[in-house]
């Protein structure tokens, strides 16, 4: 499925519509170039899923749990990954195979220890299109 956004109102209602359909353990590996929108989608998947505490980028600490909405929310930023032991490290299994609903930015650099099947969400800029225009991308691999 292609979405089009016109702007971050668009995107973070994309992810809102997902956070509400969202089931336990789905993995969403969110794709895109620094700053496309990923975290605005994910701040919407959080508020779909009933989240009303601020969501950032976890880029330093990896990794950032919710557990106040209706499903518990594991918000990976693997940006500053050096290898997949510290993925290992951090206990991803848990969280990838979890009650909850797990969400990883920079997942294609962590590709080879993504669950067989999960959601991917890439997100592009086309700039003939406008400076605001997104292209997301939504496909089950």
């Amino acid at each position: 499925m292609v979405v089009e956004s016109f702007g971050a109102k668009d995107t973070f209602a994309l992810g809102e519509k997902i956070g509400k359909s969202a089931k336990a353990g789905q993995v969403y590996s969110l794709v895109g170039d620094l700053g496309v929108g990923k975290t605005v989608f994910t701040q919407g998947v959080a508020a779909g899923l009933g989240i009303a505490e601020p969501v950032n980028s976890p880029t330093f600490t990896i990794l950032q749990i919710y557990e106040e909405g209706r499903l518990p929310f594991y918000h990976f930023d693997v940006y500053r990954i050096g290898d997949v032991e510290e993925m290992e490290e951090i206990g991803y299994e848990e969280f990838f195979f979890g009650e909850g609903v797990c969400l990883v930015e920079w997942a294609d650099l962590i590709r080879e220890i993504l669950p067989p099947s999960y959601i991917e969400v890439k997100i592009e800029k086309d700039p003939e299109r406008g400076f605001d225009y997104r292209r997301i991308t939504l496909a089950e691999v």
